[in-house]
Formats: structure tokens, C-alpha cells, sequence
């Protein structure tokens, strides 16, 4: 295995990018959320940390233009307040 390699994820209803690296932040989201969406998920939640928001923006940029989001928001305090955002995803009949 080497370093291009890609690395099989599980898919979950969270997903923690605080093991990426900033520059992958962008197409890990998007796979992982067209990967949910595909599998019906309704509510997931991303949780990106708190820092200085660089990383809660980059997401919630992507959120913003992904037709299939429905709404977007801070998590409640229990899971992880502005350090994640949970989302809603639109139902496809």
C-alpha cells in the first residue's frame, strides 16, 4: 500500500475530518456526503472542530452548494456544539 492509495472508510452517519489534512477537507466531504445521501441517510453530522472556523467554513461552503442538502446547522452542545454542524438531507423518491 502506498501513500496514493486510497484508504476505505466506513459509512457512518458522523464523519470527523479532524484526520485529514486541510487540503483534503474539500473531496473527502463531498464523497462522504454523496456516499450518505446514495444510501439513504436522512440526518448526518460533520464535525469539523472549533479552531478558528477556517475548516467549519470550508464545509458549510460545500453544504451550501450541495443540491441534495436540505438544511444545515450547529450541532447541539452534546454533539459538539460549533465544533460540528449537523445536516439534513432531501429524500429522493
Amino acid at each position: 500500500m502506498t501513500e496514493e492509495d486510497p484508504i476505505e472508510l466506513p459509512i457512518t452517519d458522523t464523519f470527523d475530518l479532524h484526520t485529514f489534512h486541510p487540503r483534503d477537507v474539500k473531496d473527502a466531504t463531498e464523497a462522504w456526503l454523496d456516499e450518505v445521501h446514495a444510501r439513504g441517510f436522512r440526518y448526518v453530522r460533520l464535525i469539523h472542530g472549533r479552531g478558528i472556523g477556517v475548516q467549519r467554513e470550508t464545509v458549510r461552503a460545500i453544504l451550501a452548494r450541495t443540491p441534495f442538502v436540505e438544511s444545515f446547522e450547529d450541532a447541539p452542545a452534546e454533539a459538539g456544539g460549533w465544533g460540528a454542524t449537523t445536516v439534513t438531507l432531501k429524500i429522493e423518491n
